[in-house]
């Protein structure tokens, strides 16, 4: 029987070897090709990463050098010391970590994936569309300053009660008769001036609040802030009401008290702060004739000027102020009882004066230069009475403050009264401004015409050709001035 041929016991046994070297060179193919795999997927992922980062180049050249380094791969991470391949996990815990560093470069820079920067983007997008945006704080009324700039007889404290009658507003009554009783000026050239600058000074410390400075003028001078010789004090409600009304001290009179109460003297700190409460401050003065002395309270940031100007017939203020400063006007008088033709030039001049004064005045404000403008508007005194109401409002809204409704009520029962006095305020307006027409010489009408023309012609004052016209009543002496008034 034949025998099967003998293989060499070591021929034999070399084959599995083989392919265990064989798998095993695959396995390390494997992880080579895997390796390989890997690497193109970070450079990808670096790639994209750098796109971010050309963005902001600028930027990344400010930055330290340790930020840069951190973008580099440590070698350890991917190749051992004796220079074998990391498994697997390691090569993903690699990746992470190079991942996390690329992510906080990126937040370093300022900078974010433009995926998640969207995301965020629209995130707040939403917010915003669900949240409401909150309301801002409502502001305070701005404090406005009401400067009623006129001169005696002509109507002031009629008018200025349109203001002493709101009840946020903090109105003082002619101030600046206690500077006129105690600074003697000149009539006319720098003595004029000075008088001026000297009432615009006053005049602004009171509009802040700083009531001491009366205290310089007023005689005899305050003791520890208290006097009983404040003029006319009962025509400021604010001075009159709580607090500033303190209880009555036996003996103490004061010299003009107020109307409805008695208080004791007035404690000029209790006024002062009352002043800061209000919302509001108005002064009537008759003792300011150039308006352009106030320009720089007009341009002072802390206050907030409104002028307005109140004028009237120069034929009724002079009519009128014959009867209540009779002894003025002792030389007009015997003017017109003696008959004589001529009267004394320096009479003449005066008034001329007066009325050159008020309307250069006037000029100036309708002109609006830069500082005045929005802060000035002019009034005629008959416009008020014919039409109280109307022109108290239109007063008000130039002020840039709300007519409440007393305001309305007492300028309701106060036009329609029956009681005329020389300072009465309680009138019947339509009836009184036309009055003095009754009571004036035609040749007496005559002399106001000829000094105050100019004046006459800006304000719609019609002049009269004879005696008859002039105690006519159907017969006009108005013109119509419209808004043209209220600049």
């Amino acid at each position: 029987m034949p025998t099967a041929p003998d293989f060499p016991m070591e021929k034999g046994l070399s084959l599995p070897q083989d392919c265990r070297h064989f798998l095993h060179s695959l396995r390390m193919r494997s992880k080579y090709a895997l390796f390989l795999a890997f690497v193109v997927v970070v450079f990808v992922f670096i790639e994209k990463e750098n796109k971010i980062i050309s963005r902001v180049s600028d930027k990344l050249k400010q930055i330290p050098q340790s930020l840069v380094d951190a973008n580099s791969t440590d070698p350890a991470l991917v190749l051992a010391e004796n220079a074998s391949l990391l498994s697997l996990s390691e090569l993903d815990s690699a990746f992470l970590q190079l991942q996390s560093r690329l992510r906080n470069l990126s937040l370093q820079l300022g900078m974010e994936p433009a995926e998640e920067a969207e995301e965020e983007q629209m995130l707040e997008a939403e917010e915003e569309w669900e949240q409401p945006e909150p309301r801002p704080p409502a502001e305070a009324p701005p404090r406005r300053h009401v400067l009623l700039m006129a001169t005696t007889r002509t109507g002031s404290s009629f008018v200025g009660e349109f203001f002493n009658q709101q009840g946020n507003i903090f109105y003082l009554f002619e101030p600046l008769w206690h500077i006129e009783r105690t600074v003697s000026f000149e009539q006319g050239g720098a003595n004029a001036a000075g008088s001026a600058l000297v009432y615009r000074d006053v005049l602004k410390q009171l509009f802040l609040c700083d009531l001491y400075i009366l205290e310089h003028f007023i005689i005899p001078a305050p003791e520890d802030h208290l006097t009983q010789f404040v003029f006319r004090r009962g025509s400021s409600r604010s001075l009159c009401e709580d607090p500033v009304c303190t209880p009555l001290v036996k003996k103490v009179f004061e010299k003009y008290p107020c109307k409805n109460r008695r208080c004791g003297p007035l404690n000029m700190t209790l006024a002062a702060e009352a002043c800061r409460r209000k919302e509001h401050m108005a002064i009537k003065a008759v003792r300011i004739r150039q308006l352009e002395f106030l320009q720089p309270l007009a341009e002072d940031p802390r206050l907030d000027l409104r002028v307005i100007q109140l004028v009237r017939d120069p034929r009724a203020v002079l009519a009128s102020r014959m009867v209540a400063f009779a002894d003025k006007y002792e030389t007009w008088k015997k003017w017109l009882a003696k008959g004589q033709d001529q009267l004394r030039e320096e009479e003449v001049l005066r008034l001329k004066g007066n009325c050159e004064s008020i309307r250069l005045s006037a000029e100036l404000g309708l002109r609006q230069p830069a500082w005045l403008r929005g802060r000035y508007m002019l009034v005629r005194y008959e416009d008020v009475a014919l039409r109280p109401l109307q022109k108290a409002q239109e007063m008000y809204r130039f002020a840039g403050i709300p007519l409440p409704p007393q305001v309305e009520d007492w300028i309701q029962k106060n036009t329609q009264a029956a009681h005329d006095g020389i300072y009465s305020t309680q009138k019947n307006s339509s009836e009184q401004f036309e009055k003095w027409r009754f009571s004036i010489p035609f040749k007496l009408a005559q002399v106001v015409q000829a000094a105050c023309g100019p004046a006459m012609r800006l304000f719609g004052y019609k002049p009269v050709q004879d005696a008859a016209s002039l105690s006519n009543r159907s017969v006009s002496l108005l013109e119509e001035r419209g808004t043209f008034w209220v600049t």
